[in-house]
């Protein structure tokens, strides 16, 4: 009869495979700091022969005969040929399993000069080691089963996030938050899959256990619900991570470049009382609240006077078909006109808000009859001139689109785009399967769609995950992670 554990066992199966085609025997090396002048570099070398490499180059007076594991000693580096002395360094030895890889590894902390580390890791290379490749230390922790994929990938975010915020999203990601979820759903699929598969054994007790809406609302409610929660908070991650794309836009002449500097505090782009003065989109970034803010001014939105402000208008349109919000600005000081409307069908399928700009000068456009016109965006009073009202603004701001997509549980989200496709087809695969349980088609139907969603979530924690898949994902390190 299959079961649970013969489902599991193929799982791991799969992966000692993975792992058998892709893993690796010998030591590696690579400069883990950045390249350039600095107080200290560190080179780590990991693999059997990592301690052997170090033995050859490191001097220590008196020698040492046995170097006690995550201990640092101060020592010289030398050329083993001639015994030429390049610096003085301090070396660590951890010994496996207690390290990043699972493997021996040796650092060597030098001085951060391009031509000493070049030099050392030239001698490491001539010892016995090869040049790591982008990402393969962390490829080899995966492999050597210290992190699932999902750890791994975490890590790119967090070396790579631009924000507070995502610091702490990508460290909760690091703890196995998200791996965690993801084993939750996979463990009740596969309680799921193996009542089907015994029906495959055992006919006579299909009736019973698939025409059960107990089946169905497992599958609805313990694995498709909280996916799409996930699936739902995939753009609250991806603007944690990498910031809010906000456009302005208007027609000419009201106060588009001026809100823009007022934002940055900075006079950033020209301001002119002529119409039309910004001809290109002009693209900058500040802080709200520790979130990075790309801001992007744009030519007014009008019929063109000539081709050069016509390439700007093209371009303001295109950057607001990219934006997560718009900043619809309009002046205050005179009457509503038709291009404001015809703006307004531009963006109205975005979110945003509605900057009644001037308000220090006599009202001509009153709040009540934008609210009439274009009641989908809030509207906020300011004088950009005066900075009235900018206080608030950068509060609705913060309120309407951010503060909503950080109050919520981060481990459920899809964290990047490979996790959002894999979950939309386990999805997909979840709901062929419920339609053919409501039809009683088949056990050996129904369990193939289960399996087929069950690949899917464990392709994303690295179980049974192609090597052009994780080439592609370690290729995002640099070559010292």
């Amino acid at each position: 009869m299959r079961g649970t554990g013969q489902i599991l066992e193929k799982i791991r199966l799969k992966r000692r495979e993975m792992i058998e085609k892709l893993s690796f025997e010998d030591t590696i090396c690579a400069l883990a700091t950045p390249v350039g002048e600095g107080g200290i570099g560190i080179i780590k070398i990991s693999g059997p022969d990592a301690l052997n490499i170090a033995k050859k180059l490191f001097r220590h007076d008196p020698p040492i005969d046995h170097f006690v594991s995550h201990r640092l000693y101060y020592g010289l580096i030398a050329d083993p040929e001639n015994d030429t002395v390049l610096d003085e360094v301090l070396l660590s030895y951890m010994q496996a399993p207690r390290t990043y890889t699972r493997e021996d590894v040796v650092e060597i902390n030098c001085h951060s000069g391009p031509i000493v580390y070049k030099r050392i890791l030239e001698l490491v290379m001539d010892a016995g080691a090869r040049l790591a490749e982008p990402g393969e230390f962390t490829k080899r922790a995966f492999l050597n089963g210290r992190i699932d994929l999902t750890q791994a990938e975490a890590i790119i975010d967090l070396i790579k996030t631009r924000s507070d915020r995502g610091v702490e999203l990508a460290a909760q990601h690091l703890r196995g938050k998200f791996h965690d979820k993801i084993e939750e759903w996979r463990s009740t699929l596969i309680d799921i899959l193996a009542r089907v598969e015994a029906c495959i054994d055992f006919p006579e007790d299909m009736e019973e256990e698939l025409k059960s809406e107990e089946v169905i609302e497992s599958i609805r409610r313990g694995i498709i619900g909280p996916i799409q929660e996930a699936l739902s908070n995939y753009d609250s991650g991806r603007i944690l991570r990498e910031g809010l794309k906000m456009v302005i836009v208007g027609k000419p002449n009201v106060g588009k470049s001026s809100l823009l500097n007022a934002l940055l505090k900075e006079d950033r782009a020209i301001v002119s009382e002529i119409p039309g003065t910004t001809r290109d989109t002009i693209e900058e970034s500040f802080s709200l609240k520790g979130i990075p803010i790309h801001i992007i001014d744009t030519a007014g939105l009008r019929a063109p006077g000539d081709k050069v402000e016509a390439l700007g208008i093209t371009r303001a349109k295109d950057r607001l078909a990219e934006a997560d919000f718009v900043l619809f600005v309009i002046d205050r000081s005179v009457p509503l006109e038709k291009e404001d409307t015809e703006i307004f069908e531009e963006v109205k399928s975005k979110e945003g808000l509605i900057v009644l700009n001037k308000i220090d000068l006599p009202e001509r456009t009153r709040e009540e009859e934008l609210r009439e016109h274009f009641e989908k965006f809030p509207v906020v009073p300011v004088s950009v001139r005066t900075e009235k009202g900018l206080d608030k603004l950068e509060e609705e701001i913060f309120e309407r689109i951010i503060k909503a997509r950080i109050d919520y549980d981060r481990s459920m989200l899809a964290p990047n785009l490979r996790h959002k496709k894999c979950l939309e087809l386990a999805v997909e695969y979840l709901n062929n399967a419920i339609d053919l349980l409501r039809k009683c088609e088949s056990p050996e139907l129904i369990a193939f769609e289960l399996k087929q969603a069950l690949d899917k979530l464990s392709e994303i924690v690295g179980e049974n995950v192609g090597e052009d898949i994780l080439d592609h994902i370690f290729s995002q390190f640099c070559i010292g992670k």
